[in-house]
């Protein structure tokens, strides 16, 4: 049974989101601050975090800048561009706004943890007329192979593994780690121009869409 920590303050809201993850056989874990949070996680193992932003103590802010390796679904009534594209630079994996459905919360819950076993399990990706095996190192374009560096290899596998989703600059440097890439946002755009350039002597579609003021995705 996969356990996800609600960290919200408003008790009616809490409460409602609690039963409809228990109706869908998730096991719950309550916290009611920040630093309550930070708490529960130190103690306890969770596979995906839901996250007001508006808390006492410790904000949600403060709270995705320090967690790592745990998909972070911001829920908030803040809604403005600027709070959602800060949050999501800082770490944080997908958004929603308040009033939400329980649908749609319940649907973006099993995307983040398909992706986070994907990340797990998968060593050969697949997408369109590309093949990445992790395990051989190698990547191929209709059936061609692309001799990508270690780096190249590190970005497109992490927008692969992300493929209907904007990994943002921050998180795609994160993910990749500081021994691999180098840590600024400026050599991350050569790569990624280095990456596309290889892809075209093979095909001219495109493959890696860039998302002005937030990252890349993988062009659909």
């Amino acid at each position: 049974m996969q356990t996800i920590l609600i960290v919200e303050d408003n008790i009616d809201i809490h409460d409602l989101i609690k039963e409809v993850l228990e109706k869908a056989k998730y096991k719950v874990l309550d916290s009611y601050s920040g630093t309550e949070a930070l708490m529960v996680l130190e103690r306890k193992q969770v596979d995906l975090i839901l996250l007001d932003l508006m808390l006492p103590g410790l904000n949600g802010e403060e709270i995705v800048k320090k967690i790592k390796d745990i998909p972070i679904i911001v829920i908030s009534a803040k809604i403005s561009a600027e709070d959602k594209v800060n949050v999501l630079l800082n770490g944080a994996n997908d958004y929603i706004t308040k009033p939400f459905s329980t649908e749609e919360l319940l649907a973006r819950i099993q995307v983040q943890l398909r992706i986070k076993e994907g990340r797990r399990e998968n060593k050969i990706l697949v997408y369109k007329d590309m093949v990445l095996d992790e395990t051989n190192h190698a990547i191929c374009i209709q059936e061609k192979q692309i001799h990508l560096t270690k780096t190249e290899f590190a970005i497109l596998k992490q927008l692969l593994l992300n493929p209907k989703q904007v990994v943002t600059k921050s998180k795609l440097l994160e993910l990749i780690g500081q021994d691999t890439l180098d840590g600024d946002e400026n050599s991350l755009k050569v790569h990624i121009s280095n990456i596309r350039k290889k892809i075209r002597k093979i095909t001219e579609e495109e493959y890696i869409e860039s998302v002005w003021g937030i990252g890349f995705k993988i062009h659909e």
